[in-house]
């Protein structure tokens, strides 16, 4: 069996990908990931190690994976017993299978010398994480349209939809920074919420999350809905049910919303394509403990994204839109 050795240098190929019933799927590839060994690792067993911190296989695996070579320190093999010292580099030599994803297209809105914005469809994510690698906003740029580098300005949760903003070089990455550090940037988005949300303009005054060093929150506007007692109609994380550790006070981010009937738009400081292939071939690799399917075990359920809809962002001078998604026309 012919091995592909993949490492990030690998750039994503329009080939990679597979469309079959809705979904996007990564053909599976060998993949090398390595990582040098913490302090805490220190004086444990190869096998120990890979079987504390990387649960998602099991023990046996990886006492066949180090002694068939496909664990090795610092680019040798070694026995099961052996005791790791610190800074050692340590790799994992896989057949990688990535989660699927809804298939979508990655439309792009604006291409400006310095600025790219695409409209983000549910269920990607935007850059490389986890087990996604080339099933990522990031990757399918550069495998549909050659775009690389590209530096993502703000992030959107894997489940929403929307616009995002890629710089194009870091200086233009570093402008974006310096604005958004200095709370220059408002950004609006569009959800479908349970109940009649009241019309005019609302503030939450809550304390999600506060951080008192950085004088702001990290929780989304998902969390401030289902506060509100309107949560976004199909968001799993945040019901309807309340949150017991929201309390009112001072010294919290507030988040304006102004609504009519089951659509608001918050105010904080596409088509689709589907191409479906009839067969696919790939080696099956006798170690892999997600062959032969295409995505990873437990991955290859029903998912559909969130009532959630990044529509704007605006600065100094500039700003963004995104077309709203179908869902936000249906009645």
């Amino acid at each position: 069996m012919e091995i592909i050795w993949q490492t990030p240098a690998n750039p994503p190929e329009v080939k990679d990908y597979i469309f079959v019933k809705g979904k996007r799927y990564v053909m599976p590839y060998y993949f090398e990931f390595i990582a040098h060994v913490k302090n805490r690792w220190e004086g444990k067993t190869i096998v120990d190690l890979f079987a504390e911190e990387f649960r998602g296989r099991t023990y046996e695996y990886y006492v066949r994976a180090v002694k068939n070579g496909r664990i090795k320190v610092d680019d040798q093999m070694v026995p099961v017993s052996y005791i790791l010292q610190s800074t050692q580099k340590i790799s994992h030599f896989v057949h990688r299978h990535e989660p699927p994803v809804l298939a979508g297209k990655v439309s792009i809105l604006q291409t400006e010398s310095d600025v790219i914005t695409v409209c983000k469809p549910a269920s990607i994510p935007v850059h490389p994480c986890g087990q996604y690698r080339k099933n990522t906003v990031v990757g399918i740029l550069q495998a549909e349209h050659g775009l690389a580098p590209l530096f993502p300005i703000h992030r959107l949760d894997r489940l929403v939809s929307g616009l995002l903003i890629f710089a194009r070089n870091a200086n233009k990455a570093e402008q974006f920074r310096r604005q958004i550090d200095a709370g220059l940037l408002e950004k609006e988005y569009i959800a479908r919420v349970i109940g009649i949300f009241p019309d005019g303009e609302h503030a939450v005054n809550a304390n999600l999350c506060y951080n008192a060093r950085e004088g702001r929150t990290s929780v989304e506007i998902r969390a401030h809905l289902q506060y509100t007692g309107y949560p976004i109609a199909n968001d799993k994380l945040y019901p309807s049910k309340p949150m017991d550790h929201l309390v009112k006070g001072t010294g919290t981010e507030t988040v304006a919303f102004t609504g009519k009937d089951q659509w608001f738009t918050s105010v904080s400081s596409s088509d689709n394509r589907i191409t479906e292939a009839g067969n696919w071939n790939f080696a099956i690799d006798p170690m892999c403990t997600n062959c032969p399917g295409l995505a990873p075990t437990g991955y290859d359920g029903e998912e559909e994204g969130i009532w959630l809809h990044c529509v704007r962002y605006s600065g100094p001078g500039w700003s963004y839109e995104c077309p709203f998604p179908k869902w936000a026309f249906f009645h």
